[in-house]
C-alpha cells in the first residue's frame, strides 16, 4: 500500500495574543490551533499553508514561542496550554521542517497563559493561572547516542498581591544582570530586576486603567549605553511606553509631560521616576508616551526588531484595526503612521458577518516588511510593504464543504496558478448562531446543512463564486444562480448603498451587497472577502424536526434529502425525507429506531439508505418500485452492535450490496445485503471506539479501501479482497506523534471521476475535533 501524506491542512489560529510567534531565522511562524501547535510559513512562494500540526497538548494552547538556544544550532518552540503543562518542541536534523516534543512540564497548577524567551540564551519564563511566572534554565548533556534535553526550574514567582500574569517580557539591562515585567488582570505592571540569576521585585508602575494584555521590551538604538522601551498594552484602549535609563539623572524626554502647554493631559500623566540598582548600576524606569487611537481593547503590541530600521510599534485591537505607530523625528511625538484593517466608521460589523471580535495577535516578520493578524473567526491576514507605493498592501488559493462548532460553513478548493497549485478557503458560505453538525452538497452548486436548531437550511451557490472557482481552481458548475434578489445584492462598481434606490438600500447591512469587481480578482479571497462578500444565499428551510438535526445527506441523483436529529424516544427518532424539486416533505416519516440516529448513506445506485444509530442498530431501507421518493424498511439489526453505531459507508460504484459499520464497541463490520438477509462478512476490531468510516470511491486492484477514524484520533486504511473478504492490508496513515489526538469526525473521499486502479489517484479530507481539516493524498515524488 503506497504512502498516504497530508497535502493541505487547515486550522484556525486560537484567540490569545500570546498564542504565536514568527521567528527571525527560520521564517516560520507558529500559533496555537486549539490544542495543537500550527507550522506555517506566511512568505512561502508556493503558499502552501499550514506545513504540519504539532499534537501533545490536551487542551487549548494559549502561548508558543520559538527559542533559540545558545548552545545548539536547533531551531525550538516553546508552548503552553489550558492542560497545565508546557511543551518544548524541536526541528529533526536542524531542518525546520519536521518538529517533535523533546520535553513536557508539568509544574505549573493552573492555565498556562503566556511564555517569554530572550534571543540566544537558555532560558524561558511561564506565566499561569496560579499566580506565578517561573523562569526556566535549559541544559543539553550527551549520552553515546545523541543530546538529551534537561529543563530545571530557576526561580517560581508568586505574584503579590495575587493576579492572573497574562504578559511577560523579558530582556537584557547589559552582560550581569535582565529585566523582568508582568502584566494580568491588575492594571499595574510590575518590574523586577536580577540578582545572582535570581529576580527581584523592582518597581509597580501605574497608569493604565485595565487589564494588561500585552508588553514588549526593546532597545532603543544600537549601542551598549541605549535605553530600554518597554510598551504595554491595555484593555483601557491605551498603550504606554515605558523608558528604563541608565545613571542617576533621568532622561531629558521624561520631563515632557511636566510641560503647562500639555495642560490637562500633561497633568493627569505620572512623571514618577521608579528608582532600582541592578548589579551596582542604577537605573531609572519613567513614563515616555501615552499612544492614543484605539477605540477598544487591545490585546497585542510589539516592536519591530530590525537593526538599522526605524523604531515602530505594531498594536492589534479589538476595533477590528491594527495600528503602526511612529515618534515623529522633530517633536518626538508618538503618532499613528498607518492604519490596516477595518475603519470603525466602515466596518458596519455585525456578528452575522463574522466581522465582530477585532484582532487578537499582531506580528511583524522577521524583516519587518510585512506584518500578520489573527482575528475572531481564527483567519490570518497578511499585510506586505509595498515601497514603490508606500503603502501596505493585503496579500494572499473541484472544492470541499466543511462544517463545525465555530458556526461556520467553510469551502475549500485548489488554486491553479501558472505550474504551481495549492490549497485554499475559496468561500465563507454560511455563518450561523447555532453550532453546525451537518453538511451535504446537493449536486455542485446547492448544500444543505444542519445545525443546533430544529431546522434545516438549503444554501445555492451565488454566480461571484461559481466565476471565481471556474477562474482560479477550475472548478465547472452545473448551475450558476444570479444575486439579484437574493441575501446578497450585486451592484456597479460606482453604485453607493447609500445612494440607491431607497426602497432597495434602506436600512441595508453593508455585508449584505458586493461590488460587482470585489470578487473579480487573480487570488483566492483574503480574510475580509469570505466574511463579508462570499456567503451564499439561503433558498430554503426545512421544517418537521422537534430537537438538534444530527444527521443529513443528499441522495446521489439530487432528487431526495434524509434527515434526522437527536432523540432520546422513538417519537422523536425517525427519519424525514424531502424532495428537491418543491421541498415537500415525504410521508410518512421512516422508523426503526429508539434513540438518535448517528448517521445516514444513500447507497451509490440511491436503492438503498442505510442508518445507524445510538440505540446499537442498523436500518435499511429499499426504494419503492411504484415511486421513487418513498423507502421502505427491508431490514433491521437491533443488535448489529454491542454498543452504539457511529457511522456507516457504501461500497464504491457498482457494488451497492455491501456496507461497513462502526461503533463504541471498537469493531468495524461489513455487511453483505443478499436478497432475503444480511450478513456480517467481516469484523475488525480496534483498541478505541470507531468514529468515522469511508470507502473508498473504486476497487484498487479488486479489493476495497476503507478509511476509518477512531476517538483518539487515529486513522488508518484497510485493503480488503472485494471477493473473499480477506483483510489483506493494513496500514495507520500517519505515526502517533504527528497524527490527531482528538476524534475524528468525518472522512470522506475525493469522488473519482474515472476508472482507477492505483491509490495514488485518490485522496480523502478528515475533520477533526481539534478544528483541524485535513486533506491527504499520495507521497509526493
Amino acid at each position: 500500500m503506497e504512502a498516504i501524506v497530508p497535502v493541505f491542512t487547515a486550522a484556525g489560529g486560537n484567540r490569545h495574543p500570546s498564542a504565536a510567534d514568527w521567528d527571525e531565522k527560520s521564517g516560520l511562524l507558529a500559533f496555537g490551533a486549539n490544542n495543537n501547535v500550527a507550522i506555517w510559513n506566511p512568505l512561502d512562494e508556493a503558499r502552501r499553508g499550514i506545513s504540519e500540526l504539532l499534537s501533545g497538548h490536551t487542551d487549548v494552547v494559549n502561548a508558543v514561542r520559538f527559542l533559540r538556544s545558545k548552545s545548539r544550532v536547533q531551531t525550538l518552540i516553546v508552548s503552553g496550554s489550558a492542560d497545565k503543562t508546557i511543551s518544548i518542541w524541536g526541528d529533526r536534523e536542524g531542518s525546520c521542517s519536521k518538529f517533535k516534543r523533546l520535553k513536557a512540564l508539568n509544574e505549573h497548577e493552573g492555565s498556562i497563559n503566556c511564555i517569554a524567551t530572550l534571543p540566544d540564551e537558555d532560558i524561558f519564563l511561564s506565566g499561569a493561572a496560579d499566580a506565578t511566572v517561573k523562569l526556566w534554565r535549559l541544559v543539553w548533556r550527551q549520552n553515546e547516542h545523541a543530546s538529551i534535553l534537561d529543563i530545571n526550574l530557576v526561580q517560581s514567582i508568586s505574584l503579590t498581591p495575587r493576579y492572573f500574569p497574562l504578559a511577560v517580557s523579558i530582556s537584557r539591562l547589559d552582560a550581569q544582570s535582565m529585566i523582568l515585567a508582568i502584566g494580568g488582570s491588575k492594571s499595574t505592571i510590575q518590574v523586577f530586576v536580577s540578582e545572582e540569576s535570581r529576580f527581584k521585585l523592582a518597581a509597580s508602575l501605574t497608569g493604565h486603567e485595565g487589564w494588561i494584555r500585552s508588553l514588549d521590551f526593546t532597545v532603543e538604538k544600537e549601542g551598549q549605553e541605549s535605553d530600554l522601551l518597554l510598551a504595554s498594552a491595555s484593555q483601557d484602549k491605551y498603550i504606554r511606553l515605558w523608558r528604563v535609563h541608565k545613571g542617576e539623572e533621568l532622561p531629558a524626554i521624561s520631563s515632557a509631560a511636566n510641560d503647562p502647554a500639555l495642560g490637562v493631559i500633561g497633568r493627569s500623566l505620572s512623571n514618577k521616576a521608579h528608582r532600582f540598582t541592578a548589579g551596582q548600576v542604577k537605573y531609572s524606569i519613567t513614563f515616555e508616551a501615552l499612544l492614543l487611537g484605539h477605540e477598544d481593547w487591545i490585546f497585542s503590541a510589539s516592536w519591530r526588531k530590525c537593526k538599522g530600521s526605524r523604531l515602530r510599534l505594531l498594536s492589534a485591537s479589538a476595533d477590528n484595526s491594527l495600528a503602526i505607530w511612529e515618534s515623529d523625528p522633530s517633536s518626538g511625538v508618538w503618532i499613528s503612521t498607518d492604519r490596516l484593517g477595518e475603519m470603525s466608521a466602515q466596518k458596519g460589523a455585525t456578528t452575522a458577518t463574522g466581522s465582530a471580535g477585532g484582532f487578537w495577535i499582531s506580528l511583524w516578520s522577521p524583516d519587518g516588511k510585512a506584518v500578520v493578524s489573527l482575528g475572531r473567526t481564527g483567519s490570518w491576514r497578511l499585510w506586505e510593504y509595498d515601497s514603490d507605493a508606500d503603502r501596505w498592501c493585503a496579500q494572499d488559493g473541484s472544492y470541499f464543504l466543511s462544517t463545525g462548532s465555530d458556526q461556520t460553513t467553510r469551502l475549500f478548493a485548489e488554486w491553479k496558478w501558472g505550474d504551481k497549485h495549492s490549497w485554499h478557503e475559496f468561500s465563507r458560505p454560511q455563518i450561523h448562531g447555532y453550532d453546525l453538525n451537518c453538511v451535504d452538497t446537493i449536486g455542485t452548486s446547492r448544500f444543505i446543512s444542519g445545525a443546533d436548531e430544529k431546522l434545516l437550511r438549503v444554501f445555492d451557490e451565488p454566480s461571484a463564486i461559481a466565476a471565481l472557482l471556474a477562474k482560479l481552481a477550475g472548478v465547472k458548475s452545473s448551475i450558476i444562480l444570479g444575486l439579484s434578489n437574493k441575501a446578497i445584492q450585486v451592484v456597479d462598481d460606482h453604485e453607493s448603498v447609500e445612494n440607491g434606490d431607497a426602497e432597495d438600500h434602506e436600512a441595508i447591512d453593508p455585508s449584505s451587497f458586493v461590488h460587482k469587481s470585489t470578487l473579480d480578482i487573480d487570488h483566492p479571497p483574503l480574510e475580509d472577502q469570505l466574511a463579508r462578500h462570499t456567503l451564499w444565499p439561503e433558498v430554503e428551510k426545512l421544517y418537521g424536526h422537534g430537537y438538534e438535526i444530527s444527521a443529513a445527506t443528499a441522495s446521489h441523483d439530487e432528487t431526495l434529502i434524509a434527515t434526522a436529529c437527536k432523540a432520546s424516544s422513538i417519537d422523536h427518532a425517525v427519519i424525514r425525507l424531502y424532495e428537491t424539486k418543491d421541498w415537500r416533505e415525504v410521508r410518512p416519516t421512516l422508523t426503526a429506531h429508539s434513540l438518535t440516529v448517528a448517521a445516514l448513506e444513500f447507497s451509490d445506485d440511491d436503492q438503498y439508505l442505510l442508518s445507524v444509530g445510538r440505540d446499537r442498530q442498523w436500518a435499511l431501507f429499499r426504494r419503492s418500485e411504484e415511486s421513487p421518493t418513498v423507502y421502505k424498511l427491508k431490514r433491521s439489526n437491533p443488535k448489529g452492535h454491542s454498543r452504539m453505531i457511529l457511522d456507516c459507508t457504501w461500497a464504491p460504484a457498482g457494488i451497492s450490496n455491501v456496507f461497513a459499520t462502526g461503533g463504541r464497541d471498537k469493531t468495524l463490520k461489513i455487511w453483505r445485503v443478499g436478497s432475503h438477509e444480511v450478513q456480517c462478512a467481516v469484523i475488525h476490531s480496534v483498541n478505541c471506539s470507531i468514529t468515522a468510516t469511508a470507502f473508498a470511491p473504486c476497487l484498487i486492484s479488486g479489493r476495497f479501501l476503507l478509511a476509518y477514524g477512531t476517538e483518539n484520533g487515529a486513522i488508518e486504511l484497510l485493503s480488503i479482497n472485494s471477493k473473499s473478504y480477506e483483510l489483506e492490508g493494513h496500514r495507520r496513515i500517519s505515526s502517533r506523534e504527528s497524527s490527531p489526538l482528538k476524534t475524528i469526525n468525518q472522512i470522506s473521499w475525493r469522488p473519482s471521476t474515472f476508472e482507477s486502479s492505483r491509490i495514488s489517484d485518490l485522496q480523502f479530507v478528515v475533520g477533526i475535533d481539534d478544528g483541524s481539516v485535513r486533506l491527504y493524498s499520495k507521497l509526493a515524488s
